[in-house]
Formats: structure tokens, sequence, C-alpha cells
């Protein structure tokens, strides 16, 4: 964070031609769908491909004249920790945080323990289930976002699943049975352990969805943030069928390495965090992969780390066959949470292929994705120092001129406090009395610093869609400050300073109920008009149900889970934490449609057509993580009434 100032030019290396080359199979093509081009009603032919990571789906049998008769069509329970289970070893009690994959009709999801399922996607029937933990003593959990999908051609002649563990595995899965691979790894499983060097008692698991480029799967990994050293956070490309090291990306530059000069004489050494830990993407015509990469640890204290830090807090475009960088750019500060954002937009009378990376600070990055030119412009901004012994804050950092921010960046008042219940404006009071108040980039300092936003608001992990007729870039934010201060450590700790809070190891800036401190809304819903760089609208997501049931609404609630988009002109997202699903016109934002669920859907929603011919759309309803105390194991599809 601190100690990763912003490189005020894009490093590029010379690109070369490449023969356009793209992978056909199910869950990867990026096919063109013919249609009107305004709002919803299915992208221009001229747009270019719609690529996955866009969250668009091109069914349209679910309308906005329609979509208020959806109703359940089946409940999946995963078995998986429906709350029998401890927490994380960071605390947090994970839910069901899987993204849904459909190819064949199934559809394929993981759970808090890295087991995969294969469910029919038309009866919520279970296929079949691979459990990498089966026979361990004990086991592991950690929130887990699904896998990836490889087509061929074979051989193998099946589609392959490849799937993560939270101990560090890379599994493969033949995807009609479930079994493993068995000429991948060692018997269908690479531990990618030994090979960024996790030593005993240290933290290294793969949550989120390997990337496919041709016959390569390209992982990154979840490694410690809470000390200095540990594993790498590098990002490795692997042979889809053997599992031999193809390449390897170093995100804390080595000597002789383009970066290396950005980190101090030993600041680099066995520096952890610099990790990808969200999804990344590929463009196949191109031949990029996209990675957000995240901030080098520790978090909250740089002054062991002076200088640039290369890669961390970066996106990255590599040459998927190589592993060689194209071009960088660094975001800095917190690090990029969501995966980048493929798209084609209109553009300076034309269209223009971008990378989008929406962030925790509530701003919208939007690059040219083959060269890393800033389509809207950037400039840097002073921002606070630290007051932090040995620490030395970079005195800037990088705004994007359009699209605006996402979230408040200036201090909060006290005029700014919530007035929402009495009791809460009370508790709030006391806090913001204790606090210095900051707004973004806001170093936490040696006295209790209030900034705004926290490290939980902005855009998060669940990222971003985009609708290609329209060019609306649809993402959900959170409005939450944080507090904290940097105390000294004992004599022999790893760093001379550690943060402290009050409120818990973030330092949430809420009361007692969890209700934010500042006014509403607490949770938006954002439209931004890709080609031109404004906001389209802007929406309260979600209700407060402690709140709600003293007849309070339209205060949006904290969430985390993203959106979906339909060639329907819909709006899918749960995200809140009310236990609510919800249907948006994407036109203008007005709220359609919404159901309950077992849980919050702290995931993001797929939409498939079934082997029926029905369309469907599924979420995972589990709750758990950050902001939700209920707790379920459940998948959830909601299609329209069947005819009688």
């Amino acid at each position: 964070m601190n100690g990763a100032p912003f490189i005020g030019q894009y490093w590029r290396n010379r690109l070369t031609s490449r023969t356009a080359w793209r992978v056909h199979g199910a869950g990867l093509v990026l096919a063109v769908v013919a249609g009107a081009a305004l709002h919803g009603a299915g992208p221009d032919p001229a747009a270019g491909p719609v690529h996955d990571s866009a969250r668009f789906s091109p069914l349209a049998d679910i309308t906005r004249e329609n979509v208020a008769g959806l109703t359940a069509a089946w409940t999946y329970h995963t078995g998986d920790f429906s709350g029998g289970h401890g927490p994380t070893p960071t605390g947090q009690v994970p839910g069901v945080q899987t993204r849904p994959v459909f190819a064949d009709g199934r559809v394929y999801v993981t759970t808090p323990s890295s087991i995969v399922i294969a469910i029919d996607g038309d009866t919520g029937r279970e296929d079949w289930r691979y459990d990498p933990q089966a026979g361990a003593d004990a086991r592991c959990y950690e929130p887990h976002r699904g896998v990836a999908l490889w087509t061929g051609p074979g051989p193998p002649a099946e589609p392959t699943i490849f799937s993560g563990t939270c101990d560090g595995r890379l599994v493969a899965l033949d995807a009609e049975h479930g079994r493993l691979r068995p000429a991948f790894g060692v018997a269908g499983v690479l531990d990618l352990r030994p090979g960024v060097d996790v030593r005993t008692g240290e933290a290294y698991a793969i949550t989120s969805p390997p990337a496919i480029w041709r016959d390569l799967v390209i992982v990154g990994g979840l490694v410690p943030e809470g000390t200095p050293r540990g594993p790498a956070g590098d990002v490795r490309a692997f042979d889809v069928r053997t599992g031999q090291e193809r390449w390897r990306f170093h995100t804390v530059p080595r000597p002789g390495e383009a970066g290396h000069d950005t980190w101090s004489a030993d600041g680099w050494q066995r520096r952890t965090g610099a990790n990808v830990w969200s999804s990344m993407s590929v463009d196949d015509d191109r031949g990029l992969v996209f990675l957000p990469i995240g901030s080098p640890s520790y978090d909250f204290f740089g002054g062991d780390r002076p200088g640039q830090n290369l890669f961390g807090n970066s996106l990255v475009a590599l040459d998927a066959a190589t592993g060689h960088r194209r071009w960088h750019a660094q975001l800095v500060h917190h690090d990029p949470p969501a995966q980048p954002v493929l798209a084609d937009i209109p553009h300076a009378g034309g269209m223009r292929a971008v990378v989008i990376q929406v962030t925790k600070m509530g701003l919208v990055f939007v690059f040219d994705r083959t060269t890393g030119e800033p389509v809207f412009g950037i400039e840097e901004r002073a921002v606070p120092p630290s007051d932090v012994p040995g620490e030395q804050a970079w005195p800037t950092q990088p705004f994007p001129l359009k699209p605006p921010p996402l979230s408040r960046h200036a201090p909060l008042t006290r005029d700014d406090l919530t007035t929402v219940t009495v009791e809460s404006r009370r508790e709030c009071d006391a806090l913001f009395a204790k606090v210095r108040s900051g707004g973004l980039y806001t170093p936490p300092g040696r006295e209790l610093t209030l900034s705004f936003p926290g490290t939980m608001g902005g855009a998060t992990w669940s990222g971003a869609a985009v609708d290609p007729g329209s060019a609306y870039l649809i993402v959900n934010t959170n409005e939450i400050g944080a507090m904290g201060q940097m105390v000294p450590q004992q004599a022999g700790a790893a760093l001379p300073f550690g943060r402290s809070s009050p409120a818990g190891a973030y330092g949430r800036f809420w009361d007692s109920q969890h209700l934010p401190c500042q006014k509403p809304p607490w949770g938006l819903l954002h439209a931004v008009d890709l080609s031109t760089g404004t906001i389209a609208w802007q929406v309260p997501l979600g209700d407060v149900p402690v709140l709600a049931a003293r007849g309070i609404t339209g205060t949006g609630a904290p969430n985390l889970g993203g959106a979906i988009v339909s060639a329907g002109g819909l709006v899918f997202i749960g995200g809140a934490s009310d236990s609510r699903f919800r249907a948006f016109d994407l036109r203008t934002g007005r709220e359609l449609w919404r159901a309950d669920l077992p849980a919050s859907g702290h995931a993001t929603p797929l939409s498939y057509r079934g082997r029926s011919g029905r369309q469907f759309v599924v979420i995972a309803a589990g709750g758990g993580g950050r902001f939700s105390d209920t707790i379920s194991d459940a998948i959830v599809a909601f299609g329209l009434p069947l005819p009688r």
C-alpha cells in the first residue's frame, strides 16, 4: 500500500503480430450475437466478440415485461459448510461464493472446502462430486469462486474441469464423470506449493478459477497478507494435459528483470503479497492474459520496501503463450480486487478494444487492450503523507479523468454522520470523536485514522459486467469507511509497526449492528456509459434487515457478489446482505423483480439455457463472510413458469 507508489508511465515491450486463434467449445466460444444495439436488446454485430469477463448473456427469453413471473425452479444443497464448521484462518466464516459454469446441460459449482460438484441444469439433481480432501484428518476452508473448463482440441476427447484447492493444489477432472485426469500432474493433481517456496505453517491457496488459453491453464494464488515475507505470488502457466510448467511471471521481479530496480536491496527477497488472488481475463484473439495484481505485503506498512514496488497494485498484460510482459499500469494503494473486464466500446468514431479495471477506491480505469494507453486520460494528484517513522508514502496517486469516482473520497465531517436511527447516531458520534478523519489515500497514522472508502469500500472481487449493445458497465460498490492506527510492535517482530483498530481486524466504521456510520446510501449499483465515460444511472442496492423491520428502506446495503446482464435488457444481482436476488432494468436502473434467498447471494449469478430449452438464472446463496451472519449451502435456480 504505502510503499507501492504509482509509476507515471506505462512500460511496454514491443508487440509482435500473431495469427488470430480461438478455442471453440462450450463455455469458451466468444460468439457475436446479432441483434439490435440499444440497451440490452443484443450486442451490435460490429462491436466485436463478447468476452466471458463481460458477464453478458445473449439469452432473451426473460425480459423486462415478464421477469416479474420468475419463480424458483430448483434448489440444490451442497452439504458443505452449512454452519457446522469453524471459521477460516482469517477469522471469517465462508459461505458459498462460487460463480457457476454451465456446459453440456450441467452446472458446475464449488464449495468452501474446494469440493467440485456437477448439477443437472434442468432439475438440480447432483450428477457427481469430487472432494479433494476426502479422507483428510482436518479440512481447510476458504471462500471458493469456481472452476475453469478446457474443451480441447483433444486429447483427451472430453472437456476437462480445472479447480484449485484451499491447500494449494490444482486438480484436473473429467467433466463428464468427475474423475481425475491421470496424465495431469501426479494422478490428476498438481501440488503448487513447492514452486512458490511455501514453508511450514505458511498459507497458500487457489480460490479463484484459473484462466485458460489454448492448451495452457494459468493460475495465481492466495498468499499471506499479514506478514512481509512468505510464498511468492508468481503467476504460472501449465500444460493442460500434463501439468508441466510452461512459463512463470515473477510478480516481484528478480535481479536482471524489468522492474527489479523499483525495490530496495533486500526488500524484494521472499516478498509475499503482490499476487493474483482474483480472476484473470484472456483475450483469445490477441493472445493476451490480464492480471489484476494485489498489494505487496504487509498491507498496511511499507517502511521495509521503499520504492515503486512493481508489479504490486498493477494491471499487467502478458503474452499468453510466453508469459512475457506486454504492458502494465500501476494503480496503487489498494489492490485491484476484481477480474479485468474486456469489452469493445464506441470511441472516436470507431470501436476500441479496451480492458476495464474497477477498484476498491471506487475508481474505474479504462485502457486500450493492446497498448495500455488510458482511454480517458489519467492524472497524478497530491495525496496525504504518512506520519509513521521509516515510511514514505508516494506524494501523488493516479486518478482517471473519466469516469467519475463511484465512491465518495472526501474526508467525512460530523454533518455526514448517519441520522437513520438515534441509537446509531449516538454510537457513531462517539466513534467519530476518536478519529482523525481522512479521505481517499489517507494512510493509517500514529493516531486513530478514518479513511474513506475503507478496505471494503468501492468495488470488490465481484467485479463488473458490460452490456455490449449499450456499452454500459454495471458495477456494485460499498460505502464503508475504515478506522486504524499504526502501533509499535514488540522487539523481534517482523516489522516495527502494525495496524490496530478498536473495531476488529479491518476496522469498519460502523456501529454495533454493523450499520455504516455515514448517511446512506451504503451500497450502490451503477451503470457507467463507457462510450462517454459518464454515469448513466445509480441506485441503492439492497436494504438492511434490522432497519427494514422498522420500515426503513432504500438505504442500500453492504454487498459482495457481482452482476450479470442479459439480452433481455436486465441486470441480475444478489450481492446485498439482505438475502435477496434482484433484477433491474438495464436502461433505467429500476428494480423490476426480487426473490428471497436462504442466505445472501455473495456470488455472481449465471444465466443459461437448459437441455429443455428453458432459460434459467442461478446463484449461490451462501451468506457468511464479512457482511452476513446467516450461512447456507444453497444453489438456487430461477425460471419462468412452464406452460401448462
